[in-house]
């Protein structure tokens, strides 16, 4: 399951992709439109900028944008960011792993084969989808509905 932190960076990106090399987009507004406590978005936006995907600008005028294009912000930086694990599981996990205490025998242990296919499935499609994705996806899903 994302963590709020996560699910609200992949929401900030969106809406910065959308709004792509155009003026910085100002902490309030982004709150704002997607539903984010403003003080939880500006650590997360903090974080990102940290990491070298935003840039942040001060004054009038100020705000923040994304460094690169929104084909080029993949998931799995996002989740990896925020410190969202990927897998399900913590002895399969790349970056956070643990052994489980019930487990006697990793090598043959068919639940943890299971979860790393998943963990391996999942980790191609984050690090396949970027955020203009995410965005295409959207606009797909709003041009596909129907009004009655």
């Amino acid at each position: 399951m994302l963590s709020k932190k996560t699910r609200y960076a992949i929401k900030a990106l969106v809406i910065m992709g959308k709004n792509f090399g155009k003026e910085p987009m100002q902490i309030s507004r982004i709150a704002t439109e997607e539903h984010i406590p403003k003080k939880f978005l500006e650590q997360i936006l903090l974080d990102l900028r940290n990491s070298g995907l935003l840039y942040s600008k001060k004054g009038a005028g100020g705000g923040y944008s994304l460094i690169k294009d929104p084909k080029e912000i993949f998931l799995v930086q996002v989740l990896r960011i925020t410190g969202g694990p990927i897998a399900l599981l913590p002895c399969v996990s790349l970056n956070f792993y643990q052994r489980c205490e019930e487990c006697l025998n990793e090598g043959t242990c068919g639940i943890r084969d299971v979860f790393t296919d998943v963990r391996n499935a999942s980790l191609k499609i984050l690090s396949e989808t970027s955020i203009a994705d995410v965005i295409d996806r959207e606009n797909r899903l709003i041009g596909s509905q129907t009004v009655i």
